[in-house]
């Protein structure tokens, strides 16, 4: 007989450190399907992890590039969006900067914050994530033709189709 294994799920996350000394300086966490599963193991880690996290002077830079889920929390006024990345300087916390988009806008870049007073390099995600797409030929491996989960509003569907016909 054979008993079925448990799905191990590894999170990754990109820490940048101090070279000198070796301190996590800024933690980069781009979020995934278990980290905003409602009542999930892994919802329950990244919050605790997070908690954490923002209780030290080390820095976060959270990319939420899912439509569903549940979002990690933030206080204020936030307006609706797709997606949403926080970045959070740990100096100045508790304020953080939000970069809210939808589907039809570019990712906006955003700064990396390092330590107080350094230059933060800009990171332009939505530059990146096409040389991926390129690079590793989604095209020809993302069946265009399925509804997306979760599926889009009308406008954005409308938008969407037109963006795929050349790759149907």
């Amino acid at each position: 007989i054979y008993v079925p294994a448990p799905d191990v799920v590894t999170e990754r996350y990109l820490e940048v450190r101090n070279v000198q000394y070796g301190y996590v300086v800024t933690v980069i966490e781009l979020l995934s399907p278990s980290n905003k599963r409602p009542g999930s193991e892994g919802l329950r880690e990244y919050q605790t992890k997070r908690e954490t996290l923002l209780s030290t002077r080390t820095s976060l830079v959270e990319i939420d590039l899912l439509r569903a889920g549940q979002r990690p929390a933030i206080q204020g006024e936030a307006p609706e969006s797709d997606y949403r990345i926080v970045v959070v300087r740990g100096w100045e916390r508790p304020k953080a900067l939000l970069y809210p988009f939808d589907v039809q806008d570019s990712i906006p870049v955003i700064p990396i914050p390092l330590e107080r007073g350094d230059d933060e390099p800009l990171l332009d995600l939505n530059a990146l994530l096409h040389r991926l797409y390129d690079q590793a030929v989604y095209n020809l491996r993302i069946d265009y033709r399925q509804s997306p989960t979760p599926p889009l509003d009308e406008a954005d569907a409308v938008w969407a189709a037109e963006l795929t016909k050349v790759t149907k």
